[in-house]
């Protein structure tokens, strides 16, 4: 997604650059802030899932995008990791009302931050993006809750939830170019390598020298003969 940088205006930037520093500095509780310094209308962030809810011991990645309107329009939200749940879409897009027609300019990123961390507390099935997921949460909670907790289990626990990882496209560097013991590793390779060569050139130079001089000296016996 593209940035919005040079979409805003200065004052508005500055304000946004002003909060997100007072949310990585004092975050709410059970969230993480990942501020980018590249670009600051798309914002990184952890949530915790609520004890008591199906969503506990998991960690959400989200993240929150500042369009070139804001803060007249609200931001939008996504969930960066699966989630079952009435309120988040199949493509993670998040539907809450304080993203739509409850927004207002004053309420701020802490306030939208809280808000979806609450979602994951109370959702909301009449306003479902995920129809089966609401549909279950108003029939039959406990397997609601079945789902829930078997995908939190799959993919917001263990190695691939927290901090946002860099994206695996575009040229890679070369195996083991990033680390420097085994750079040093190839390159006392290299060295040996090298020597090898050089004790092998050495080899077969002084093995040419040695038969040129038996040679030389066959020739010089076979003149003497002759003078006899």
């Amino acid at each position: 997604m593209n940035s919005n940088v040079e979409n805003l205006p200065p004052q508005v930037l500055r304000l946004v650059y002003k909060e997100v520093s007072a949310l990585a500095a004092d975050p709410p509780e059970g969230i993480k802030i990942y501020p980018s310094e590249e670009d600051i209308t798309e914002l990184h962030t952890a949530i915790e899932g609520p004890e008591g809810t199906p969503y506990a011991g998991g960690v959400f990645r989200m993240r929150l995008v500042l369009g070139k309107d804001f803060p007249a329009a609200p931001p939008r939200g996504y969930f960066l990791t699966k989630i079952f749940h009435p309120n988040v879409g199949h493509k993670g897009e998040i539907c809450v009302n304080v993203l739509k027609r409850d927004w207002k300019a004053e309420l701020g990123l802490r306030h939208v931050l809280l808000t979806i961390k609450c979602l994951l507390i109370h959702p909301n099935p009449e306003s479902a993006l995920n129809e089966e997921a609401g549909r279950l949460l108003l029939e039959d909670y406990k397997e609601y809750a079945s789902r829930a907790h078997l995908l939190t289990e799959i993919h917001a626990m263990g190695g691939t939830s927290g901090a946002p990882q860099e994206p695996a496209d575009g040229p890679q560097p070369k195996k083991h170019a990033g680390d420097p013991n085994k750079r040093v590793a190839g390159a006392g390779l290299a060295t040996m390598a090298a020597g090898v060569n050089n004790s092998n050139g050495s080899s077969s130079g002084t093995s040419s020298s040695n038969t040129n001089i038996i040679a030389k000296k066959k020739t010089d016996k076979k003149r003497a003969l002759r003078r006899l």
